[in-house]
């Protein structure tokens, strides 16, 4: 039996749903990358970059064309996002790089870049079928997690937000489409970004204190 054989083979059964070895992997790769994210280390993009890379076997198994780009993309943020984090000029000497709240300028390249990119990309899946069975749903997926991957990239709190919105259609969608581990996972996942957000949020905001009271001083 390959390595992608055996992926994609069935690991265990729970509840009636069929557990592959590439989905069970690939999204326990992912929770560890998650959670080295809450805690600002710079091998949270190798975490990511291996997870995309198992999780590209399990949706291709499952004919969800969305899914594995979703996965090609994270791939591709991934390499950048560790580049991005090795040359900023904040990170500090544990491997760890500051964070802040994005400007509103930054929030609203954030949203205008993401609703034009799922109207273009949930446009390209409906004109060919073929790439996807959920159009509006992958392009959503898609474009969510490449905005989420860029605000992590850049240190932003926002990032956390942006994850939140993905993860509500990601659950159900993971579940119908037959990757029932991904929709348990999600639930851990949620916990997650939760408890990252709040960490993110209190760091950024004793990050601001010392430079407005420097401001008024």
């Amino acid at each position: 039996m390959s390595a992608l054989s055996w992926l994609n083979s069935e690991a265990f059964t729970a509840f009636g749903q069929h557990i592959l070895w590439s989905d069970m992997i690939g999204n326990s790769i992912g929770l560890l990358a998650l959670a080295l994210g809450w805690r600002r280390s710079i091998w949270t993009w190798p975490a990511q970059f291996l997870s995309g890379v198992i999780l590209v076997a399990a949706y291709a198994s499952v004919h969800l064309s969305g899914g594995v780009g979703k996965q090609l993309l994270v791939i591709g943020v991934a390499l950048w996002g560790w580049r991005q984090w090795q040359r900023g000029k904040q990170q500090a000497q544990d491997g760890t790089i500051a964070v802040r709240f994005a400007t509103w300028r930054e929030r609203g390249m954030l949203l205008g870049g993401a609703a034009l990119g799922t109207l273009a990309v949930g446009g390209i899946f409906t004109l060919y079928p073929s790439l996807s069975w959920s159009p509006w749903a992958d392009a959503y997926i898609f474009v969510g997690t490449l905005a989420a991957m860029v605000a992590q990239a850049r240190g932003l709190v926002e990032f956390w937000f942006a994850w939140l919105l993905v993860d509500l259609v990601g659950v159900p969608l993971a579940f119908s489409s037959g990757l029932a581990f991904s929709g348990f996972v999600y639930v851990i996942y949620l916990a997650l970004v939760l408890w990252g957000m709040r960490d993110w949020w209190l760091r950024s905001r004793a990050a601001a204190a010392p430079a407005l009271e420097g401001a008024t001083a």
